[in-house]
């Protein structure tokens, strides 16, 4: 499949390798929030079948209906389950910029194959680490998040070698939009899954850890760091990856990284703080929202999976629009690069904190609260050419470290968000989740105004070394807002168009 068809450009086939192995991992990142639904004795009904304070009714009654909610192989407090989901991240923070070293001197090929072997193997082992003891489990998730900790810095190397500017609002949407369809197929078919094998959540990490192997096939057969690796390049597509190289700057053989200018730079410690507000709405609604729908909206679990994963397929369908909506306004000279990146982080955050809180107030008209999850994270889809993509606007030579940096320090909200749930709804209350929702929206909104005031487009002094013959060139020549003022021939072959006249 992959490797009929010369007519398709290769910088297509790796993104799109990028996006599949997006998927996979958060499929296997987050699976585990549904599963434990049915890993877990359920506490919601107690033993004389009725509901628990603060819960909604459920929509069937009878004994039958009871005992198999309250079916569960663990008995976990609320505290412990937050300790396991949040375990996880503990991992993943520690690898970032090792990931992002590594990935822009390696090639993005070898560390994403290896940020995928990992998890792999621990997605297979995790039922018999589960039924060894709670700390067995929450240590292989450690170490799945160690694997996982290369993923983003990795993309994004490969982003910065495959991704022209004009087409990296498009290709990097599709890339990181592959998480959101991860979220959908672990919520929705992991959902379905455990209601047709009646809870036999080991299925979902044997068969999640066998795709990831598959995926891995795929990559070592046809993924390349590199154009100049791919032996399949045609000689157009060569010149047009050069000439994009060579207008931002790239370097073949990289300095070493200029961490001063780095932990310095202003636009990124205010995309670093941004990615913290991100994460931690992200975070709260990818691990809790099941539990959410299960223990306090009393939806079955087949529900529980397709309606969590509603979501994501808004965001899915918003993000492609966005992406190639920022494309289209930079085209045009309508936004510049910084303002457009403002514009949809900004949506981006609003629309989620009024739409979380919103369905807190809902209260048990689940049509309701499921259509304010939907249209309030749906709109966080406007992150993906905006705030995912502006490590590559920042730094295209060091875009794997400074990834790996944002992301790592954005990942802290995923070790503290799912503990402080666990904290914060000992009773599993409808009150105790509207305190969660209102935190989530208030660091949204804060994160977003700090991003506002500090966030930039341009790529920064510190990207290129200062003796270069390339910076005397940035010095006197083009900003990376000029490669879009002589678009105008469309190439059908490649895929992109083609400039009038050189700019550098």
């Amino acid at each position: 499949m992959l490797g009929c068809g010369s007519w398709i450009p290769k910088r297509y086939i790796v993104c799109f390798l990028c996006f599949l192995g997006m998927m996979i991992t958060y499929i296997m990142r987050f699976c585990l929030s549904i599963a434990i639904t049915e890993m877990v004795r359920s506490h919601s009904r107690n033993s004389t079948g009725q509901v628990a304070p603060g819960t909604c009714p459920y929509d069937d009654v009878g004994p039958s209906s009871s005992m198999q909610r309250d079916r569960g192989e663990f008995v976990w407090s609320e505290q412990t389950q937050g300790i396991v989901l949040s375990s996880f991240f503990w991992g993943y923070v520690i690898t970032q910029v090792p990931g992002g070293l590594l990935a822009e001197r390696m090639g993005g090929k070898y560390t994403l194959g290896g940020a995928i072997l990992v998890p792999a193997i621990c997605s297979l082992l995790t039922p018999l680490a589960a039924r060894q003891g709670v700390w067995y489990l929450v240590g292989l998730r450690i170490v799945m998040g160690l694997g996982q900790g290369f993923v983003y810095p990795s993309l994004n190397a490969l982003l910065a070698k495959w991704a022209p500017l004009e087409e990296r609002g498009r290709l990097g949407t599709l890339v990181f939009a592959g998480a959101n369809f991860g979220n959908i197929v672990s919520n929705s078919l992991s959902g379905l899954l455990l209601s047709w094998t009646e809870g036999m959540w080991p299925v979902l990490f044997y068969l999640y850890g066998g795709a990831a192997l598959f995926w891995l096939w795929l990559w070592i057969m046809f993924g390349y760091s590199r154009p100049e690796d791919h032996p399949g390049l045609s000689l157009s597509e060569k010149k047009y990856l050069e000439k994009y190289s060579a207008q931002v700057h790239m370097q073949k053989k990289l300095p070493p990284t200029p961490w001063r200018g780095i932990f310095t730079s202003v636009p990124l410690w205010g995309l670093v703080v941004a990615q913290i507000g991100h994460d931690w709405g992200l975070f709260t609604i990818v691990t809790d929202l099941p539990k959410y729908m299960k223990t306090v909206m009393h939806f079955s679990i087949a529900q529980t999976g397709v309606r969590a994963a509603l979501p994501y397929v808004a965001m899915c369908v918003v993000a492609l629009f966005a992406g190639g909506l920022v494309d289209f306004l930079l085209a045009k000279k309508i936004t510049s690069i910084t303002a457009s990146r403002k514009i949809f982080t900004t949506v981006a955050s609003l629309g989620p904190a009024v739409g979380i809180v919103g369905a807190s107030y809902a209260e048990c008209d689940k049509q309701t609260v499921t259509l304010f999850f939907i249209l309030g994270m749906g709109l966080m889809g406007f992150f993906y050419p905006s705030l995912k993509v502006n490590c590559l606007d920042l730094s295209p030579n060091y875009a794997g470290t400074v990834m790996a940096l944002v992301n790592g320090i954005g990942a802290v909200s995923g070790i503290i968000t799912p503990y402080l749930v666990g904290l914060l709804i000992p009773d599993n209350t409808m009150e105790q989740w509207r305190d969660v929702f209102l935190i989530a929206a208030g660091v949204l909104l804060l994160t977003n105004l700090v991003y506002v005031c500090t966030a930039s487009g341009e790529v920064q002094p510190w990207n290129e070394p200062p003796a270069s013959a390339d910076h005397e060139a940035h010095k006197h020549g083009v900003k990376t807002t000029q490669l879009f003022d002589d678009l105008t021939v469309h190439d059908p072959q490649l895929g992109f168009r083609k400039t009038k006249k050189e700019t550098y």
